[in-house]
């Protein structure tokens, strides 16, 4: 069955209508200045496709709770939860496919882009069985997807990118569909930009993001000027999901009413000068002194504060940074356990975050206490042990060029390069299909030969065959290559 979206009226007064299922494989674009519409023409989607498929909304200004209370989303409060608890209730809103609301609103920037990546991690970590589809809509994009480096660290910004990254570009086999708006694309990270096929571009002043929306939308640079003239309400629409050729969409009306709209004008209040004295400037009442004070919590009795004082304990001093002596002594233990643990039958395909709750566990049954990873360097010390390296291996002078290749991979096929890699700097024998898949975590051979594909695409690798069929790969800007594998590559 096709779902068609009503979003508004196109020239003439026909219906502008959006495709469903081609919007779920295709993604959509939404650019304009502030001012011009966006929140209104995403509230309009999102209302209109409420019944129809499930929804995540990213929101950074808390624009978007009041779907609530028509719709049924649940309101996730960001600021009260912690990234684990985050990466997990992404998972869970996959399993269960409730509609939630990420509110962002009580954060700073740091705290949004790491709360953001860690959602968006459950969402996609979630198992095969639980890809279902799902609208997944991120508002003020260029924040959590910025082109340049900005105030943040660049963990958080590696963090929120990759997420982002994932969605767009990896989300649509695992039925998440991106739909992303910003106030400027020249902010915006291009990979993120260009996966999406459809667009919907309002009012735009600023003449490099003019001219990449002309660019985006196939028109000539010198009709760019247009994105000026734009009304509110308006975008420039194309797109297999929306029509064939640019078209204008005026948006329809929305149900719900954004708990973010501008403040509207009103009269100012005609008191005298000396009146508005009298109301800024006079002490308050006796009276309202008192109700004040009733709401007041009493005071201690003054023996009560002397206790405390008394008994209040000396203030706990941070412990001095461990040594390196003792990182490293740490790190040793941290990779036995998880070694041991990839020894168990059936390990390497267990979900990341299984295996961590075990982490965890097994670091408190050796007394480590509070000296366990986080979820980020576990997934880094799982990749590299599951690609054979340690023991002194990432000592080697090539590791660091290793590691930043490796950094700008998608977290989870880290652990293939890293595989290949390890291969390459020992000149052995290119890894078999069955050992790529068993480093992703999958048994499907084919999907072993996709990802090897996918890290060429990105430039990290090339692969090519001797005269016998079999598969040697070389590491691009590292000048070293695996030998040839031990059986001949199919294809």
């Amino acid at each position: 069955m096709t779902v068609h979206i009503d979003l508004g009226r196109m020239a003439g007064g026909v219906p502008a209508v959006m495709d469903l299922e081609e919007l779920l494989a295709t993604r959509l674009l939404v650019q304009g200045n502030s001012g011009c519409g966006k929140s209104h023409l995403l509230r309009r989607l999102l209302e209109k496709s409420a019944p129809w498929v499930q929804q995540v909304i990213i929101d950074p200004e808390g624009d978007y709770v009041s779907l609530a209370d028509k719709f049924g989303h649940l309101v996730i409060d960001a600021s009260a939860h912690s990234e684990q608890g985050l990466h997990l209730a992404g998972d869970r809103v996959r399993r269960h496919r409730v509609p939630v609301v990420l509110d962002l609103e009580g954060l700073d920037l740091e705290g949004q882009m790491r709360r953001a990546a860690a959602f968006l991690g459950g969402l996609f970590d979630a198992e095969r069985e639980f890809w279902t589809p799902v609208l997944v809509v991120v508002d003020e994009a260029q924040l959590f997807a910025p082109a340049v480096a900005g105030e943040v660290s660049d963990e958080a910004r590696k963090a929120s990118l990759g997420a982002m990254t994932n969605l767009m570009c990896r989300g649509r086999k695992r039925g998440l569909a991106g739909v992303i708006a910003t106030q400027r694309l020249a902010k915006l990270a291009k990979n993120v930009a260009a996966e999406a096929s459809n667009f919907l571009m309002g009012r735009t002043f600023l003449d490099i993001d003019m001219v990449r929306a002309a660019d985006l939308l196939g028109m000539e640079r010198r009709q760019a000027e247009m994105f000026r003239d734009l009304q509110r309400g308006r975008f420039m629409a194309l797109g297999p999901a929306l029509c064939r050729r640019p078209q204008e969409v005026a948006v329809g009306e929305v149900e719900t009413v954004s708990l973010g709209a501008s403040p509207k004008l009103m009269p100012m209040p005609e008191a005298p000068a000396e009146d508005a004295r009298a109301l800024i400037l006079t002490p308050p009442e006796p009276e309202q002194l008192t109700a004040r004070a009733r709401r007041l919590p009493p005071p201690p009795p003054p023996d009560i504060l002397a206790q405390l004082a008394a008994a209040r304990p000396a203030p706990i001093l941070d412990p001095p940074p461990p040594t390196a002596e003792e990182t490293q002594a740490l790190r040793r233990e941290w990779e036995e356990i998880v070694q041991a643990m990839l020894a168990e039958p059936d390990a390497a395909y267990r979900p990341v975050n299984t295996l961590y709750q075990d982490m965890l566990l097994r670091c408190r049954i050796q007394g480590l206490g509070s000296k366990v990873p986080d979820l980020a360097g576990f997934r880094n010390l799982l990749a590299l042990l599951r690609a054979g390296f340690g023991g002194g291996m990432d000592e080697r002078p090539e590791w660091p060029a290793v590691q930043a290749q490796a950094a700008v991979l998608p977290e989870d096929v880290r652990g293939v390069y890293l595989l290949l890699a390890r291969a390459a700097l020992e000149s052995a024998p290119c890894p078999s299909d069955a050992e790529i898949a068993e480093v992703y975590g999958s048994r499907s051979l084919s999907r072993a030969r996709r990802v090897l594909g996918y890290i060429e695409e990105q430039g990290a690798i090339v692969c090519r065959q001797d005269l016998s069929g079999r598969r040697i790969v070389t590491l691009m800007g590292l000048g070293c290559e695996t030998a040839p594998a031990e059986a001949a590559t199919l294809v």
